[in-house]
């Protein structure tokens, strides 16, 4: 595309919107550069580009590219030999860690976006040579003591060298303060001095450095510090010469790595160009074309992009298919041409990878070239210059114009002769169409608007003017050509009736034929319109039946959940009711704990068998009755049963009466009823009693808690589960981590290993323990 069609039809006001889309100077860049695309394949490779972008933005999401430079010229510096700066070596270190976090956003996308995925593929993420930079340099580009070791040593020179200049002149402040004009220490020519009074220049001696605007005051360096001053410069001499060898070191190791950082950058620049037209399509509430080989533009509620949105009107527009050119005729209403540029200009917008402010399920053709000739002839002088500046343009066109073409002429034929004009109008245009070209022309002669009745691949368009306002609505009829309004003008602003019927007389019948064959077909084409506000109002009407369906089934999955939501609660109860009998159950063993010797690790295998119980539901949360057939049937000792209360199995012991039984389970012996009793399997011969089985392993028990961050009464529940625990595991002892903090949960600690049973003794962490904020427990 040459420069004149870009500038004719304003693409460049699109790009400098494309620009203010973009996250970095990268991006900007390519957005400047921006071309529309000749090539099918590339043009739909770019469109592809950008609906990826748009469908992630659409999901409320974003690629992150804070911090990213361009750091072109550096690298391309360090390749040389140049030593960068400590503000180019950050840069470098920042795009390397914006690459990477660019690179991870991607990736971890939900969805696949192939196109973005092989982008950041290409991103090498360089984390040493980040680091390398990072530890050198802090956020301010400032080179830190921790550079190298000879670094931290001169600069602790210079701070001590600072330190015992200062306190010499601070001496000289509290001493002779009469001989100063101000008691403070500055600094002249890198160097410490002292504001003397002009009479006390001998007085002090030294070394004079500067003097006031009005020779009062001298600013003089003490001898008794020249020395110190010498050793201070020299520090910082070494200083710079340290700073710049360690510039010069990552110079080099950037240097290395140039080739991976020109890739980064290159992928970086082109992720953020294609999400600025993802952006660009969002904020224009444009949709993504189906491109096309052929010629076709179909384009539904079109919209110029460049006018704002309050204010455009959006149009139809289709060419390509059944007719490849379209002339829109009728007066001078500021319409026509907006409606040329609009299509010339989404045309580019297509070609350049840019969605195109329409509908979805548009279609746009792709051109080798696009030309116009397009002009203000409003807004200048009909002369012999204007046409000439015309046909040289069209001049120009004709000897290109080919099959593969758009073409948009505004005002074809003007600035002649009427009749000549006309003619040579209807000349040009059958030469261009000839061609396969595809044609847009306006025009307000009255002898085009017969014109594409006589050819096949032509069609009339108007715009549409309201009678009743005097107004445009800038509304396209493709179809009907345009017709004069003056006589129904000149009616609605008061013109005598006979004047307007005698001017009607003066008009030929060829011409009134024409004006009726408008007034027709404008009368159908608002027949039609009427058809398609109904059909809308049905639309409308399925669209309201199809918003109460989906409330209704709304309000169905609301009641389910409610439903769902009683069957929890309901089973919440059942839980608790379990959790009540298991309690039940532990105060027994702890009584039989004190008349029997029963060891540790049985006494914590059935507790936390407990804490694992859980009632057995039904499906349907009903009472649902039992099993008469089953709860029933008689038990004999050593059939095998489940506790259901508990969800545990176990072995029946003896029966105590008609409905009871004395069972147990794991340790328990329990006199429970029949109806909470399942049996499982009948007594086996020779069935041996089952015993309670300790698991030695410790695999899934750490040798330490820690119950830093929680409040005290959960941090106590945690600590009596986990000593449970670390016994049934066979520890000797274990380390609880409480932190030193407010000492309450030491203390609360330290009083529950007293109370403990199982706890012989405790203490405060070692030197290599953690400390007074470890506590270590020893078990018996």
């Amino acid at each position: 595309m040459n420069e004149r069609i870009l500038r004719i039809l304003e693409y460049k006001k699109i790009t400098d919107r494309l620009n203010q889309q973009a996250a970095t100077s990268l991006g900007k860049d390519l957005a400047n550069k921006l071309k529309p695309a000749a090539q099918m394949e590339e043009v739909t490779a770019l469109q592809e580009e950008t609906d990826e972008a748009v469908q992630i933005l659409q999901s409320n999401q974003s690629v992150p590219l804070g911090g990213i430079y361009d750091i072109r010229e550096s690298l391309k510096r360090s390749v040389i030999g140049g030593v960068l700066t400590p503000e180019e070596c950050l840069n470098v270190a920042n795009t390397i860690y914006g690459g990477r976090q660019a690179k991870e956003f991607i990736d971890g996308l939900e969805e696949h976006y192939p196109i973005l995925v092989d982008l950041a593929q290409r991103i090498t993420s360089l984390r040493e040579l980040e680091r390398q930079i990072k530890s050198c340099l802090d956020d301010h580009g400032y080179v830190m003591d921790s550079a190298s070791q000879k670094l931290r040593s001169i600069r602790s020179s210079i701070r001590t060298s600072e330190s015992r200049v200062r306190d010499k002149l601070d001496s000289y402040t509290k001493q002779n303060s009469n001989m100063l004009s101000d008691a403070i220490i500055t600094i002249r020519n890198d160097r410490y001095v002292l504001p003397v009074k002009q009479e006390y220049r001998a007085s002090i001696g030294g070394i004079v450095h500067d003097q006031s605007s009005s020779g009062q005051t001298l600013f003089m360096e003490p001898r008794a510090v020249v020395e110190l001053n010498n050793q201070l410069q020299e520090s910082r001499v070494q200083e710079s010469r340290e700073i710049e060898r360690i510039l010069r070191e990552l110079s080099e190791q950037i240097a290395g790595q140039e080739s991976f950082l020109q890739e980064n950058v290159k992928v970086l620049a082109k992720i953020d160009f294609i999400f600025a037209r993802g952006k660009l399509a969002q904020d224009m509430r444009a949709a993504k074309p189906l491109m096309n080989d052929n010629g076709v533009i179909r384009m539904e509620q079109a919209r110029h992009p460049l006018i704002p949105k309050e204010e455009v009107v959006a149009n139809d527009v289709e060419i390509g298919d059944s007719y490849t050119s379209i002339v829109i005729t009728g007066p001078n209403t500021g319409g026509k041409t907006v409606t040329l540029k609009m299509v010339g200009l989404c045309t580019l917008m297509a070609q350049s990878g840019l969605q195109i402010p329409a509908l979805d399920g548009c279609e746009m053709a792709v051109f080798d070239q696009v030309y116009a000739d397009i002009g203000d002839e409003q807004s200048i002088e009909q002369s012999l210059s204007t046409f000439s500046s015309h046909m040289t343009n069209i001049v120009e066109i004709l000897n290109e114009v080919d099959d593969r073409s758009l073409v948009l002429f505004d005002e074809l034929g003007a600035g002649t002769d009427p009749q000549e004009g006309a003619a040579l109008a209807m000349s040009i245009l059958d030469e261009v169409i000839s061609r396969g070209a595809r044609v847009i022309a306006t025009t307000h002669y009255p002898e085009l608007k017969a014109y594409g009745y006589n050819r096949e691949q032509v069609i009339n368009a108007s715009v549409e003017f309201n009678v009743e306002t005097l107004q445009p609505t800038y509304r396209l009829l493709i179809g009907v050509p345009g017709r004069s309004n003056a006589f129904d003008i000149s009616k609605r602003l008061g013109l005598d009736a006979s004047v307007i019927e005698q001017a009607q007389n003066h008009i030929g019948v060829e011409s009134t034929s024409v004006e009726n064959m408008i007034a027709s077909l404008e009368k159908a084409q608002l027949e039609a319109e009427k058809d398609q506000e109904e059909a809308q109002l049905l639309l409308e009407e399925s669209e309201k039946l199809r918003e109460e369906l989906e409330q209704k089934w709304k309000q169905f999955d609301q009641q389910r959940e409610s439903l769902y939501k009683k069957a929890e609660e309901k089973a919440e109860k059942a839980l608790e009711k379990a959790k009540e009998e298991a309690q039940l159950i532990v105060d027994e063993i702890k009584s039989m704990q004190k008349n029997t010797k029963m060891k540790e690790h049985e006494w914590i295998e059935a507790r936390k068998m407990l804490e694992e119980a859980r009632p057995e539901l039904s499906k349907k949360q009903g009472n649902k009755p039992k099993d008469k057939k089953t709860s029933d049937k008689e038990l004999k000792p050593g059939d095998e049963i489940k506790l259901l209360t508990v969800n545990q199995n176990g072995s029946v012991l003896e029966k105590v009466n008609e409905r009871e039984y004395m069972v147990q389970v794991g340790i328990m012996k329990v006199k429970v009823d029949r109806d909470d009793l399942q049996l499982v399997r009948k007594q086996k011969q020779n069935t041996e009693k089952p015993m309670a089985m300790v698991r030695g392993s410790s695999h899934h028990v750490k040798p330490e808690l820690d119950l830093r961050g929680e409040r005290y009464e959960d941090a106590l529940r945690q600590l009596e589960k986990y000593v449970d625990d670390a016994l049934l595991a066979g520890y000797s002892n274990a380390s609880i981590i409480h932190g030193k903090g407010t000492g309450a949960l030491r203390k609360g600690v330290q009083e529950f290993a007293k109370r403990h049973t199982s706890i012989s003794s405790s203490r405060p962490g070692g030197a290599g323990e953690g400390g007074s904020g470890v506590t270590i427990l020893e078990f018996k």
